[in-house]
């Protein structure tokens, strides 16, 4: 990343010219702000006609529920996303989930504290699958090794693969989840450490290379699993209500403080403290990405942030120096790997996805036709 090049940021929100996929107009506002004023604002009812729109989905939940000890899964970190979304789903809907939670060893302290307060007030169980260390460990290493900005997607797989691999194998039919426009109009591209985490010739070739351990209880699955086997085998459903109901992350934190004892964070995904040393160190200074742009961008055109308080705040780094350091030398302990080490992964040449083997062409394909189909109204690029 060439740090001296000019970067063009958007009149609009904060999105910028280090995703070099980015296209501004000729007053200024790029892409991604057309597509939230051209194709997502439209059709996104938080209103009356879309609670009726959701009522539909969930009394047919119910309907399909009845008589089994839950109706649905909810995938629980701790974050504000899931957690809102359990509150509305039992409290709002009157929805009988499990809670599913997969812990990979990053989880921070108020991440638990959340999941537990959460349990405790809305009454609900909790299933917890805990990943093999070692295995985890060591894909996590190979990605490190292999340069590319990803390296969290070791994390995201076994989230998202323990998950709907439970729900296919336990006859679950509807996972619920916290995906919303709200929060997260505004994709990550590709390049900035979003690559599919459900692309397995992806991971499995980073694994080869560098990993030194076989797969023998990782969680994985992948997309085509997913899409096709999953849904068209098993039945599973995906249903995501926070697109239907008010979300004000504001209101929605407060809440949970006042009726859970739930706790906030620095920054979105700051439930695992991977996730928040990848996003607030690793990923902008080793290769100049800084995920506050579309996380906050995303707030600024829902209207729940002022764009020149996020220009200030994106200006600093999210935490302390200290703190970053101490994080630092706490990864690389927990991955085994000396802080000499890991200082020499940073210091590295930077990869992409493009580097190893992948299924990009084919993944992209099957995104735009669910673009086309009207089922994915975010921007994949």
């Amino acid at each position: 990343m060439d740090n001296k090049k000019s970067i063009q940021v958007c009149v609009n929100c904060v999105m910028d010219s280090t995703d070099e996929t980015i296209i501004f107009d000729d007053k200024g506002m790029c892409d991604y702000c057309h597509n939230y004023y051209d194709t997502i604002l439209p059709n996104w009812h938080t209103d009356e006609k879309g609670r009726a729109e959701i009522m539909k989905v969930i009394d047919k939940v119910k309907a399909d529920g009845k008589n089994k000890d839950y109706d649905c899964m909810i995938g629980i970190s701790g974050g504000l996303d899931s957690s809102y979304l359990a509150h509305v789903a039992v409290k709002e809907f009157g929805l009988r989930p499990l809670f599913f939670h997969v812990d990979a060893g990053w989880n921070s302290d108020v991440s638990t504290h959340n999941i537990q307060k959460l349990m405790d007030g809305l009454g609900v169980d909790l299933y917890t699958e805990v990943v093999n260390w070692e295995e985890m460990k060591d894909l996590q290493r190979a990605f490190i090794k292999s340069q590319v900005p990803d390296i969290d997607t070791p994390q995201d797989l076994v989230f998202f693969s323990a998950l709907y691999n439970y729900a296919a194998k336990n006859g679950h039919k509807y996972i619920i989840t916290g995906g919303n426009f709200s929060t997260e109009c505004v994709r990550e591209p590709l390049a900035w450490g979003a690559y599919y985490q459900t692309d397995m010739v992806y991971v499995n070739d980073i694994h080869k290379k560098f990993g030194e351990r076989k797969f023998e209880t990782f969680p994985r699955c992948d997309i085509f699993k997913y899409k096709i086997l999953y849904r068209l085998v098993h039945g599973v459903r995906v249903v995501k209500p926070l697109d239907y109901v008010p979300f004000v992350k504001k209101d929605a934190e407060k809440l949970l403080k006042d009726l859970y004892g739930w706790q906030g964070y620095q920054h979105k995904h700051h439930e695992s403290r991977f996730t928040r040393f990848y996003e607030s160190f690793w990923l902008p200074r080793k290769f100049g990405f800084d995920k506050r742009k579309n996380h906050l961008s995303s707030l600024i055109l829902t209207g729940q942030a002022d764009r020149d308080q996020v220009l200030d705040r994106i200006s600093r780094p999210e935490l302390p120096e200290d703190e970053l350091m101490k994080e630092f030398e706490y990864v690389a302990k927990k991955l085994d790997f000396t802080t000499e080490e890991l200082w020499g992964y940073f210091n590295g040449p930077n990869k992409t996805f493009k580097d190893y083997k992948n299924n990009y062409k084919l993944i992209q394909l099957g995104t735009k036709v669910m673009q086309l189909l009207g089922l994915e109204k975010r921007a994949f690029k």
